[in-house]
């Protein structure tokens, strides 16, 4: 059973745009701007593995839906990517100050999974394979118990990216701050380019 914590916690480990969000929230906000993000994400995890396990999957494949989740997901990348880098002077090293909206976190972290044909293509590609492995070994009853432990382990790596960020910006220097939310805001709009390429491509192909 802890196998599934631990492949919950490495499968939201890579590098992308909800823990290029994760970062940047946490960096001009804190700890719960950061988490609020990740539980965000979650949720649409949480929506993925449903469909999943219900066998609604075929839903999530169909042409005109793969195209508006491109399109749109790379709507909402480049959207949050300019802002990140465009509120960096908004940025100090006191945390005593208006916070942003964790409503807005939430919804950046939601939109930015829900949206991915790459979290679609992620979840029914490892947690499929997962899913139809573990059938085969235990009851059915037990589906939905390793499911949750996968899920506790992507709880665990929000909390761990939200107090990282939170416990290296005391040590950063406001440039160095300023540097990291550049660096995740032009990774998103990377990301958001991509994500439209593909649904062009799809759109025209």
């Amino acid at each position: 059973m802890f196998s599934y914590i631990i492949l919950g916690f490495t499968l939201a480990a890579p590098i992308g745009p909800v823990n290029s969000a994760r970062l940047d929230k946490g960096i001009k906000n804190g700890f719960l701007h950061a988490w609020i993000v990740g539980a965000g994400s979650m949720f649409a995890d949480g929506i993925f593995m449903l469909m999943v396990y219900l066998g609604l999957v075929n839903f999530l494949v169909i042409p005109i839906v793969q195209i508006f989740l491109w399109l749109f997901g790379g709507f909402v990348l480049i959207y949050t990517g300019i802002e990140s880098m465009m509120s960096i002077n908004n940025i100090n090293l006191s945390y005593h100050r208006e916070k942003a909206s964790l409503l807005k976190s939430f919804l950046i972290g939601f939109f930015m999974s829900i949206t991915s044909p790459l979290s679609v293509l992620f979840w029914l590609g490892i947690y499929g394979s997962v899913l139809a492995k573990t059938a085969q070994i235990y009851d059915t009853q037990f589906l939905l118990l390793y499911s949750l432990m996968i899920f506790l382990g992507l709880a665990l790596w929000d909390i761990f990216v939200a107090a990282l960020t939170t416990g290296l910006r005391r040590y950063l220097t406001l440039n160095t701050l300023k540097t990291i939310s550049i660096i995740s805001g032009a990774s998103l709009i990377i990301f958001g380019l991509y994500f439209g390429y593909q649904g062009i491509v799809e759109l025209w192909g």
